[in-house]
């Protein structure tokens, strides 16, 4: 069931741009990414933490590349890859250029960083012969000399400066075909960054809080500081950046776009925090039910709300729900019809059978249609 949200977000209208198969900005769909924590020369385990990451909903990954070893096994990398690659990139202008050669679909940069003009130069050719498109990543922790001496700190200023900057060293090469992202780990010189930056160019924004931190404060502040830029229609693609595992990010990314219905995938699930209404264990099935479930890819809302109180409302707005009842006699409802009563051991198969079916239907529908 589609609710239509109370507040619609009017998104900025940005440049179009090509990572591999995925397009950002624009009208596209706001992409959610990650980046490898393995060694990229092992090709093996990079590929797995990959695939895992893309299972679970990544549109685009990032590797790092900081020796040759690394940029030669992006080659078998790319060819493996179900997502596009992009290499990241920082004070080693080879190291780009071998990327680009060796299959990558994006180059995350900062140009300044790399060196005279006639080493950006090649780099820039080489993304040109390679239909490569290019990331200028600024960041508070490693502004220009000269731009952080003249504001005396990282500061929004700064960070703008540094970006117009290195976009004026791109497009006077003639190229084109990239995004740009101000990042800090300081929420508020996160969000000021971009709202300016957002002001002076149509080029798409990768968003993210840098250096965030580990699971909990991480995806705090990550969702307070892209959501509030998001919120604003700021935002063509977006990284959680965490201290766990690549997959949390995307997962926590995932969360904050379907809170905002700037894109729903996979399953959404209402829930109550139970207490001592609940007539079912609501933690503990909510917990099997996400598990269980974090295979569907097509968008379904489901609410688990442990009693009578709120359960019957948050039902009516739902694909399926279940509201406890007295006596282990628990009411499913779908598209907000109660249907049958579920005994308590009933209600995690029963409600993973309804959603495997009502996956398949959506999918059928979509497919007889186009």
């Amino acid at each position: 069931m589609n609710i239509r949200p109370f507040r619609n977000i009017n998104r900025k209208k940005t440049k179009v741009i090509t990572v591999g198969n995925v397009k950002v900005g624009g009208d596209n769909p706001i992409s959610v990414q990650s980046m490898t924590n393995t060694l990229t020369k092992d090709v093996k385990a990079t590929l797995d933490q990959i695939h895992k990451i893309a299972e679970v909903g990544a549109d685009i990954v990032r590797v790092s590349c900081p020796d040759t070893e690394s940029t030669i096994a992006l080659k078998e990398i790319v060819k493996h890859s179900s997502i596009p690659i992009v290499a990241d990139i920082h004070f080693h202008y080879k190291r780009a250029i071998e990327a680009a050669e060796n299959g990558a679909h994006c180059l995350r940069i900062n140009p300044g960083n790399i060196g005279d003009k006639k080493k950006i130069k090649e780099v820039i050719s080489a993304a040109k012969n390679n239909n490569c498109s290019i990331r200028i990543g600024v960041n508070a922790g490693s502004l220009e000399k000269d731009i952080l001496e003249k504001h005396k700190e990282p500061c929004p200023e700064a960070l703008v400066e540094s970006a117009l900057r290195n976009i004026k060293i791109i497009e006077d090469l003639d190229f084109f075909n990239f995004k740009i992202s101000v990042k800090s780990s300081d929420v508020f010189l996160s969000i000021r960054a971009y709202e300016q930056l957002s002001q002076v160019t149509d080029y798409p924004l990768h968003l993210g809080i840098t250096e965030a931190g580990s699971f909990l404060p991480g995806s705090i502040k990550s969702s307070i500081g892209m959501g509030n830029l998001l919120i604003n229609g700021i935002g063509d693609t977006i990284r959680v950046s965490l201290s766990d595992d690549p997959v949390e990010e995307i997962k926590v990314g995932n969360e904050i776009l379907k809170s905002l219905s700037l894109r729903n995938r996979g399953v959404k699930i209402i829930s109550c925090p139970s207490c001592a209404r609940q007539a079912f264990q609501v933690i503990d099935t909510v917990k099997s039910l996400e598990d269980k479930l974090s295979h569907i890819k097509t968008p379904i809302t489901l609410s688990i709300i442990g009693c009578v109180v709120n359960g019957p409302g948050e039902a009516a707005l739902t694909d399926i729900g279940i509201t406890g009842g007295g006596k282990g006699s628990n009411m499913l409802y779908l598209k907000g019809i109660q249907t049958e009563k579920l005994g308590n051991e009933d209600i995690i198969s029963k409600v993973v059978t309804l959603v495997e079916k009502k996956a398949k239907e959506i999918e059928k529908k979509n497919n007889d249609s186009t």
